[in-house]
């Protein structure tokens, strides 16, 4: 009997049979996920969650470590579970850049932009600024060569994206005035934000996560950006939460369009 059951632990039993009690968190069941990538995407929540709890003291010894390993896992994961799924794809396998790739990079250009960020917003603000910039234009990228060909946007989708572009020439008029020498950099930031999350409301994922993952981003920095102009208790509250969520959204969801255990492998020529 232990040896049949060990057998089935070795040979027969799939990773993502491994993954029952996390379903719930990924939204449905992942192809080719083990057990590091359910500790890498725990780590990533626990310490998201030990950030914002700990807001009150911050910052502290450790503060910084937190911060940067609430989005660093999943960056890992995302490129460990797309790149075994990929595998399992012929003609994806023939790409030189991988999906896998691209999300890491966003993923890890985002911690790095977190990291900078927690340590010292002033010194590091164009730091900061530069990595979530390159973090867009890989999520642009990643979004854009899912789109269908050829691009035939529904109406909900046409009516979402101009709800988006009205809204971020509204809010960017209003801040204009008291950005400053930030004014073209912030121009540049926030033309990448928004076609960032056209490009995920144009892709029509057959999950929703991405783009709300997508919109939630738009959320977060609209929030940290009224700090330029009013001080709102609430916003500081709200930017974290969204964030993180945005991060996790967008991960969950393409991971569960690309490496669902419902979903049969893509070729692609």
């Amino acid at each position: 009997m232990a040896r049949r059951a060990g057998s089935a632990v070795r040979g027969g039993r799939r990773p993502s049979d491994l993954t029952g009690p996390l379903d719930a968190l990924t939204f449905g069941r992942l192809r080719s996920v083990d057990r590091l990538d359910q500790a890498l995407l725990l780590l990533s929540i626990a310490s998201s969650v030990a950030f914002m709890a700990t807001r009150a003291w911050q910052p502290f010894s450790g503060s910084t470590a937190l911060k940067g390993l609430a989005v660093a896992p999943l960056a890992v994961m995302a490129c460990r579970v797309l790149g075994k799924a990929e595998r399992s794809s012929p003609g994806v396998r023939s790409r030189r850049i991988h999906d896998g790739h691209i999300l890491a990079s966003a993923l890890a250009l985002s911690s790095v932009g977190d990291v900078l960020l927690q340590i010292s917003f002033r010194r590091y603000f164009f730091h900061v600024l530069g990595a979530f910039l390159l973090a867009h234009i890989a999520y642009i990228l990643l979004f854009t060569r899912n789109w269908p060909r050829p691009l035939r946007p529904s109406l909900a989708q046409v009516a979402f994206v101009v709800l988006v572009l009205a809204y971020d020439v509204m809010m960017f008029a209003w801040l204009s005035s008291a950005l400053g020498r930030l004014l073209v950099p912030g121009l540049v930031y926030a033309s990448a934000l928004t076609a960032m999350t056209v490009s995920a409301i144009l892709a029509g994922f057959s999950r929703p996560l991405v783009w709300i993952g997508a919109v939630l981003f738009l959320i977060s920095d609209s929030l940290l950006a009224t700090g330029f102009k009013v001080r709102i208790p609430l916003a500081a509250l709200l930017i974290w939460p969204t964030y993180y969520l945005a991060q996790y959204g967008i991960t969950i969801g393409f991971l569960g369009d690309k490496a669902s255990a419902d979903r049969a492998p893509v070729v692609r020529v």
